[in-house]
């Protein structure tokens, strides 16, 4: 059924998403508060680990079976608070087509904050807009060209938003705490890793254009997301070959500045002390004047990207 082993570890994180989901909804009225913070905290990081599978499952879906592969992304929309096909007009369309250039609407150089830290923080806020409006309008073109794949994306924004109209309903403060803020907080988490992975790259270079991280927990929490260079070149390569591959074909090619080892520290040094905003090459960045999106939607041709939309 799955196409490769290393997706049982995606389906024990999603099963135990749904577990730790669950567990306070059973068990409100015993729950302290100090308890129901924890729980906020891990179903924050549960969520956030789901749209990295998100990511993953758009570009290589886990079951052999299409439909299968259909239901689990409804079953992982749930998990993300939002269509896990909403995800693939602004990442698969527009970031890894036109990676930093006007055409991809979350480039860095939107993000224009002199305190670093700012950019980092309120990325996915100022991307947000420019991410529904390519969404909305990939919907429609797709609701013509594409009619099997917007089915399945409206059919998963039924499920999410009802689910979710339906327990705010039924219990206000748990769908608060246990609902609303893991799914902001995956979708501000999976959209922000796109600052740190480009921000002062060089991306039209053939190795240059992303920076990785290549410490072996953080990638096995983060399901090699770390191994971001490796991911721009082959897309829809599996999550598990990343290390693979990057070692291979990456690593003995690009700068050593982009080939991380402790993602602590670098979050730290760019964002905190001393915070400076430079290139790969250590030099301060220099935005170029800030401009205007252009139009990627209209310039899409359904039939050349069947692996994009893998499960439609």
């Amino acid at each position: 059924m799955l196409r490769y082993k290393a997706d049982y570890k995606t389906l024990i994180f999603v099963g135990l998403y749904f577990v730790m989901a669950l567990l306070p909804w059973i068990m409100w009225e015993q729950l302290s508060i100090l308890q129901i913070t924890i729980l906020v905290l891990i179903n924050c990081y549960l969520s956030f680990t789901c749209a990295i599978i998100v990511h993953n499952t758009i570009h290589a879906p886990i079951f052999v079976n299409k439909n299968f592969n259909r239901i689990f992304q409804s079953i992982l929309s749930l998990t993300y608070g939002h269509p896990v096909s909403a995800y693939v007009p602004g990442h698969n369309f527009s970031h890894h087509k036109y990676i930093q250039s006007d055409k991809d609407a979350i480039r860095t150089s939107k993000a224009r904050f002199k305190l670093n830290i700012l950019n980092q923080l309120t990325f996915f806020f100022l991307m947000s807009g420019s991410i529904l409006r390519d969404e909305i309008r990939f919907a429609k073109k797709a609701r013509i060209e594409r009619p099997l794949w917007f089915r399945q994306y409206v059919f998963e924004m039924i499920i999410v938003f009802g689910l979710k109209i339906l327990v705010a309903i039924l219990n206000w403060k748990y769908f608060i705490l246990f609902m609303l803020i893991p799914h902001q907080y995956a979708s501000w988490g999976i959209v922000g890793t796109n600052y740190f992975q480009h921000d002062g790259c060089d991306e039209t270079h053939e190795f240059n254009h992303s920076r990785n991280f290549t410490g072996s927990w953080f990638n096995w929490f983060m399901f090699n997301n770390g191994y971001h260079g490796a991911h721009h070149m082959k897309p829809n390569l599996h999550w598990s070959l990343l290390p693979e591959f990057h070692a291979i074909h990456l690593r003995p090619f690009i700068h050593p500045n982009l080939d991380r080892d402790d993602f602590v520290n670098y979050l730290i040094q760019t964002h905190i002390y001393p915070a400076k905003r430079i290139d790969y090459l250590g030099n301060p960045i220099v935005l170029r004047p800030l401009t205007k999106d252009i139009d990627w939607v209209n310039d899409i041709k359904f039939k050349d990207h069947i692996a994009d939309l893998a499960n439609s």
